[in-house]
């Protein structure tokens, strides 16, 4: 080796090492990054868990032992209606109105039974309302409608009143009984301490209530699937063609350039700035569409579960413009080409050989894309989603509520029994998150396992 070649010789090395040492740096770094994010996920889910679980502090307005010579839960439908009417009878309006009611609280009582209750009525009774039912057909609606298990229910949200005193959280129960214990001894002697999951079917199959032991998610479960279901219908296909007709047949113009790169901007629009768009849009100037009103729907307003299907459809509708559009990028443009041989027309290879090649990563993008919406509460307060209603919606001109929308009402309410009820709905909504995704992932999975076939 000349004396030429050793100092490059030793210039490289030094190189060499640097950059093997700045590579073992950033691989630190990556791995510290992905180790924090974990830890954080853990914490989350450790923090919704302590919430949703504990010991409760309950007491009864009435001794549910007083009400029967048997426990109550073995009672059947018309034994525990005939404890109903012994104890409650002046009520029973505003059970049926709770539980059947189509129509909002303040005509209930002057709107004819079949409008204003979605079961079954009498002949007889179709033009009367509810206030002029006599107290046996009143109990014939709730018992004909209700099963044991709802009846159950009723009969202790109304008579026997279980009320939450008292609330601790899942780390501080497990550890700390006999403390818990002292604490009820000295503050809360005639309650009963009870360990209780706020996650039950009981809470995700029954309507809201203004109460945290007695409310549940229903009502605004239904509102979620609802306005998903409206987004989706909207969002996908028109999402899709128009990634289709940006990449496979729009040509490269000023006009076309422009109109990817706002596509591409509103993607990072803040949420709130699409709920003043569907209230000035759909909940203002399209307010005859969206109430319902072209189809004969009495209603004049545009706060409906259309109004905020379309918004979160506006909202999605780049993310999935744009990932639609790297998917078909993505086809090699060889696929085109031998269809073209073939004699395809432009359609044709587009429908039988990009669009089923792109599929995999449109629906990726879909779900990221759903996932966002599915989460979403600023743009359906500003188009007025409502914080509490006792009826659950029936179509898509109803008044709405959705789940993200209560955990943040709860979270504002100063009880904290509301606090574990919040964190039961995330769990809920976690959940039902989690169902969706891997639903679309499944489709994906098996359009990809097809292409590759």
């Amino acid at each position: 080796m000349s004396a030429a070649e050793s100092p490059k010789k030793d210039a490289f090395k030094e190189r060499l090492v640097q950059r093997q040492a700045r590579g073992r740096l950033w691989s630190r770094l990556f791995f510290a990054s992905n180790a924090f994010a974990l830890l954080t996920l853990i914490l989350l889910a450790l923090t919704i868990i302590n919430g949703a679980f504990g010991y409760v502090a309950v007491q009864f307005r009435v001794d549910p032992d007083t009400l029967s010579d048997r426990p109550l839960e073995t009672l059947s439908e018309a034994e525990l209606g005939d404890v109903l009417v012994a104890n409650a009878a002046g009520r029973m309006r505003v059970i049926i109105r709770d539980n059947f009611s189509q129509v909002p609280n303040d005509v209930f009582t002057t709107t004819p039974l079949p409008a204003a209750l979605n079961v079954f009525i009498p002949t007889a009774w179709q033009t009367l309302t509810i206030n002029e039912l006599n107290e046996e057909q009143l109990l014939s609606i709730i018992t004909n409608n209700l099963s044991q298990e709802q009846m159950y229910d009723v009969v202790l949200n109304n008579i026997v009143q279980p009320n939450v005193v008292a609330s601790w959280q899942f780390f501080y129960s497990l550890f700390n009984r006999a403390a818990i214990e002292a604490e009820m001894a000295s503050e809360y002697p005639a309650a009963e301490l009870i360990f209780r999951s706020w996650v039950t079917p009981r809470f995700i199959s029954s309507p809201l209530a203004t109460e945290a032991a007695d409310t549940g998610l229903r009502t605004a479960l239904l509102g979620t699937l609802w306005v998903i279901a409206i987004c989706v219908l909207f969002s996908f296909p028109l999402g899709v063609g128009a990634a289709i007709y940006l990449e496979e047949y729009a040509d490269d113009s000023f006009i076309n350039r422009l109109i990817e790169t706002n596509i591409r901007n509103l993607a990072g629009v803040p949420s709130i700035i699409y709920g003043l768009l569907g209230l000035t849009v759909f909940v203002r100037f399209l307010v005859t569409i969206t109430s319902g009103q072209f189809v004969g729907v009495q209603s004049d307003t545009g706060r409906t579960i259309l109004s905020a299907g379309l918004t979160l459809g506006l909202l999605i509708l780049p993310v999935i413009i744009i990932n639609a559009q790297e998917a078909i990028r993505a086809v090699p443009y060889s696929i085109r080409e031998a269809s073209y041989g073939l004699g395809a027309t432009k359609w044709q290879t587009t429908w039988r050989q990009v669009l089923p090649a792109a599929l995999p990563g449109i629906l990726t993008g879909f779900i990221l894309a759903l996932s966002r919406a599915i989460g979403e509460t600023a743009p359906l307060i500003v188009i007025g989603g409502a914080s509490f209603i006792s009826f659950d919606p029936s179509g898509p001109f109803s008044r709405f509520t959705v789940v993200p929308l209560q955990i943040y009402n709860w979270t504002k309410v100063p009880d904290i029994e509301f606090r574990n009820v919040a964190a039961a709905a995330i769990i809920v909504l976690m959940s039902l998150l989690l169902i969706m995704n891997s639903a679309a992932i499944i489709l994906r999975n098996r359009f990809s396992k097809k292409l590759a076939g």
